[in-house]
């Protein structure tokens, strides 16, 4: 394993991201609820192949599968070591989604995704609007669909968080999106 790997670190990383950008920018409206009861569940991965992230992938969903919702109501797969290149990640995604289906699980549980390199069809590598689902590093998210759901039902308006994401990025910009994310990865001392 690389000697760079230190899953501690890139735990902490992706927390000072989930709350500085994901809840403290508000692009998740119902990230802070679990957050604060404590539900999300941060794995980090030393997977280094696409077989060995399927693997641990499988054995995520089955976790949250069995376990309380009140427990774990989300788990994010942080995997720092395979598919850093986005496009074969956004290839994987089609691995997951095959997963899920054998699993029998299409329904129940969906994968969303986040990626240093993330880019939406129809833009432009710099666009900004990119950087909504920009993270440290590559992270599959594993969401229980009736949480969403419920989560969905009760916010006024669902259909104006992507928008009010984009303006939100657009605002900061890539400079300023690139230097919180850099004061993210360096700051030791923050939550």
């Amino acid at each position: 394993m690389s000697e760079l790997f230190d899953a501690e670190a890139i735990e902490a990383i992706t927390r000072r991201w989930m709350a500085r950008v994901v809840v403290g920018m508000n692009l998740c409206p119902f990230a802070k609820a679990v957050m604060v009861k404590d539900q999300v569940r941060i794995v980090v991965s030393d997977a280094s192949t696409e077989d060995a992230l399927l693997h641990t992938l499988g054995e995520e969903l089955l976790l949250l599968r069995d376990t309380a919702a009140t427990e774990v109501d989300t788990t994010l797969i942080v995997h720092p070591l395979v598919l850093t290149d986005f496009f074969d990640y956004n290839d994987f995604r089609a691995r997951a989604d095959d997963l899920l289906d054998a699993m029998a699980l299409t329904g129940d549980i969906q994968v969303a995704s986040f990626h240093p390199d993330y880019q939406f069809a129809e833009t432009a590598l710099d666009d900004a609007s990119n950087n909504t689902n920009r993270a440290p590093f590559p992270i599959l998210h594993l969401l229980r669909e009736d949480s969403v759901t419920r989560a969905v039902a009760a916010y006024p308006e669902p259909d104006s968080i992507i928008d009010r994401n984009i303006a939100t990025m657009n605002a900061l910009g890539n400079d300023g999106f690139n230097a919180l994310m850099d004061e993210i990865k360096n700051d030791d001392a923050s939550n």
